[in-house]
């Protein structure tokens, strides 16, 4: 895991972006603001990283997001493992931040990768199913009867008053809505699936964890072709400060 970016929401707007970046190199994590907070209606910087065009560095991680990481001696540790599809010896802070976004109902930080080129020239991300809770209770029972492999489509919530771009997650035939992709990846898995065959851009699930809060109960995956001059997270707001 090479870079995760930081996105925040505008409570009042319900507007969001990308406001931070936080990377780990030779042993230190590096945070540094990108042009989003500087856009951002209302944003704060985070704690005594008040300077919005220094690059921060630690050998551990920031508390802020610390904070976000579940402590190995909590007794749920096991499960949140298993819900994240995770290994206890493999993986990283970084990783399980990318996996969870960061998530934390008391704030509205969420935390996601940089999709990079994986060695087959795909692009490949892994997500939880967002606004379960949202949905009516039919559609949350058809949500938790979803099964490891089973195919969803993404299609486009345009009327959404928040988000133009927001895309709804449905089953096959029969079709029930069973949630949205997350915020910050509607653009551009639009992007992909107008350039690419409609058969090669596939939505599947890689995990049903029933016994999960909302946040974690059905992880997706999204795989598709690496399309020419693709190049995400580069849009102005995404470029750093410091």
């Amino acid at each position: 895991m090479k870079a995760l970016f930081i996105a925040w929401q505008n409570t009042k707007t319900r507007r969001w972006a990308p406001v931070g970046r936080l990377t780990r190199e030779e042993g230190l994590y590096r945070f540094v603001y990108t042009r989003g907070a500087e856009k951002m209606q209302d944003f704060r910087p985070f704690g005594r990283m008040d300077d919005l065009h220094k690059a921060y560095k630690s050998e551990e991680l920031f508390p802020i997001f610390k904070n976000r990481i579940l402590a190995k001696n909590r007794p749920e540790y096991q499960d949140y493992l298993k819900w994240l599809g995770l290994s206890e010896t493999q993986h990283d802070a970084l990783e399980e931040l990318a996996r969870t976004g960061g998530l934390r109902a008391t704030d509205s930080l969420e935390l996601f990768p940089c999709p990079e080129p994986t060695e087959g020239k795909n692009y490949e991300v892994y997500f939880f199913c967002r606004g379960l809770r949202h949905l009516h209770m039919e559609n949350q029972e058809r949500a938790c009867q979803l099964k490891p492999g089973e195919r969803l489509y993404l299609t486009q919530d345009l009327q959404n008053p928040y988000d133009c771009m927001a895309l709804l997650m449905r089953t096959g035939d029969p079709i029930t809505l069973v949630g949205y992709a997350p915020r910050y990846y509607s653009a551009e898995f639009t992007q992909l699936i107008k350039v690419s065959d409609i058969d090669q851009v596939k939505v599947t699930v890689e995990l049903v964890n029933r016994d999960a809060p909302d946040q974690y109960r059905i992880l997706c995956k999204m795989v598709s072709p690496w399309p020419a001059n693709f190049h995400p997270c580069t849009k102005e707001e995404f470029k750093a400060l410091a």
